[in-house]
């Protein structure tokens, strides 16, 4: 298990620096230059992709311990989850096209943080069938949300459509969300190529964002 790619730029950054940048403005890098994706038609329910982050909340990707190099690799990450109040739901899917890099955002309802368990695989398979799914690419990257709150377990909070939601013409081709099964959720990240990519989490509201380099 590889430390979160975030951690390890982090300690790298003195602790005058990060006070420093942390006192310069920045707009919300995620929504600068990204256009959210809507699910595939035959989702069954949609996020609401697009929506602002909320005000006072940290960036995605704007905070200052953000290195100026992108400390990534292509082995597997990997990150516990964290305690929170309310259920842990995956409520929106983006994808962003990033200066550099693309972005994947997995957004969920509360203030828990999931774990993770991002890795290359050979083919993207569905959840309990094993049958092939429909993501763009020709390389995947299968995310395992850990610490998920099943959609039966809170149905008043609306769970990401099922499907596939586009890149934005970056090496991001297409992202699957394909179902959360006893507190896991699966997706697949379509790419052109086998490129380094970092996974870390932010909260306020709480994210798990895949970063995969140009």
């Amino acid at each position: 298990m590889r430390r979160s790619a975030l951690a390890r730029g982090m300690a790298a950054v003195p602790l005058s620096a990060l006070v420093l940048l942390a006192g310069c403005g920045g707009g919300d890098a995620e929504e600068a230059g990204a256009t959210s994706s809507a699910a595939a038609t035959s989702a069954t329910s949609t996020s609401a992709p697009g929506t602002a982050t909320p005000s006072g909340s940290d960036p995605e990707g704007a905070g200052g311990a953000q290195p100026s190099t992108f400390p990534a690799d292509t082995s597997p990450d990997t990150g516990e989850a964290t305690a929170g109040e309310g259920p842990t739901v995956v409520t929106a899917l983006r994808v962003g096209d990033q200066d550099g890099f693309d972005r994947v955002v997995f957004e969920v309802s509360g203030s828990a943080a999931p774990g993770w368990d991002v890795a290359y695989v050979d083919a993207a398979t569905a959840e309990g069938s094993g049958e092939p799914v429909d993501v763009p690419g020709t390389t995947f990257l299968r995310v395992t949300l850990t610490g998920i709150t099943n959609p039966y377990e809170a149905p008043e909070v609306t769970e990401v459509g099922r499907g596939a939601y586009p890149g934005q013409g970056g090496p991001v081709q297409g992202v699957w969300f394909d179902s959360t099964f006893e507190g896991q959720a699966l997706a697949y990240v379509g790419l052109d190529a086998e490129r380094p990519f970092r996974v870390y989490a932010l909260t306020g509201p709480s994210r798990i964002v895949v970063d995969v380099q140009d």
